[in-house]
């Protein structure tokens, strides 16, 4: 007789702790890229509301252009935007529930009406910190920052996008939101060239497409394999990590040939990816048919944040049933 398997335990993954140098882009993309930038700029400093161990390279290397303010998150936005106007370029790093939404108000009035160089690096965005509870959720923060209209969006897919992303926003002369997802599958081989307000397309099909940002881009490029393989379905894939400016060209192409979209992102469904789309094809009049793998318009679930994903469809499986829907209907 066979004997049950022993309970898998569940464990709390220190996402804060990226200490190894060996591995630190691999590890830590947003504190290698902004080490990278400094050594190329000395106008760049680095701010920290208690997240200092994403910029323990950085300090190393730069020490006296690190500034440590504590649980502060509203005010490093004031104090970067000070900094700003002195001539410096600041990069706040901070967790994504306490950057963009938390510091909406300061980041409106003192960076954005500005139109000054403060770069918000949010890391554990979406659901990374579902252990906490929904008040650490970060799943509205795309919609707040899109209507800020300095304000520079981007989200990228995978560490080698992180570093593309952060150079080719790092000469931007207004406000930056940087979205890091965490733990994301590997998308780019190596380091690509992304023009600013541009979509990579990562695979060309007909049959439909699928849109993506952050943790997204890697579910959707999987899902595309499966659907070819296994359904005969062939998608556009396209990597939607700069949201602000965005790519309206690549949307109106791609609706227009194939006739469906699929949107995937780990943000509620307003406001997001699935509504850059919507507001696209309605504004050129396309003739479409629209669907979101998003988070839904409810109070979220709290949870260990992989099953969490995997309750709202937020996986390969999910994206590819989602798609079957969207091709059949």
């Amino acid at each position: 007789m066979s004997q049950s398997p022993e309970p898998t335990e569940k464990k709390m993954v220190d996402v804060f702790s990226d200490t190894d140098r060996d591995t630190a882009l691999k590890a830590n993309p947003s504190g290698y890229a902004v080490t990278e930038i400094a050594a190329g700029d000395d106008r760049v400093l680095t701010m920290t509301a208690d997240l200092s161990n994403t910029l323990a390279e950085f300090r190393e290397a730069f020490p006296d252009r690190y500034i440590e303010l504590g649980i502060a998150e509203t005010n490093s936005v004031s104090v970067a935007a000070g900094l700003a106007a002195c001539g410096y370029v600041p990069y706040i790093f901070s967790m994504s529930p306490f950057g963009m939404l938390k510091t909406a108000e300061q980041w409106r009035t003192d960076a954005d009406y500005n139109h000054l160089p403060v770069r918000l690096v949010g890391r554990l965005s979406g659901l990374a910190m579902g252990y906490f509870g929904t008040s650490h959720y970060a799943v509205e923060d795309i919609a707040i920052a899109r209507t800020f209209a300095n304000t520079t969006v981007v989200s990228p897919a995978d560490q080698n996008a992180v570093l593309a992303l952060m150079r080719s926003t790092a000469t931007v002369a207004g406000p930056v939101y940087i979205r890091i997802a965490e733990a994301v599958d590997p998308v780019y081989d190596t380091v690509p060239d992304i023009p600013r307000g541009t979509w990579p397309r990562l695979r060309e099909g007909g049959d439909l497409t699928l849109a993506a940002h952050g943790m997204g881009v890697g579910l959707a490029v999987q899902a595309a394999e499966v659907l070819a393989s296994e359904h005969g379905i062939s998608a556009d894939v396209y990597d939607g990590g700069y949201l602000k400016p965005f790519d309206e060209a690549a949307i109106v192409d791609t609706a227009a040939r194939t006739g469906k979209v699929l949107t995937i992102e780990d943000h509620t469904v307003n406001g997001g990816i699935g509504a850059i789309v919507a507001e696209t094809v309605a504004r050129h009049k396309i003739v479409a048919d629209l669907a979101q793998c998003a988070l839904p318009d409810v109070d979220l679930e709290v949870g260990v944040p992989a099953e969490l994903y995997e309750y709202y469809g937020l996986t390969v499986a999910g994206v590819v049933a989602r798609a079957l829907e969207l091709a059949k209907g």
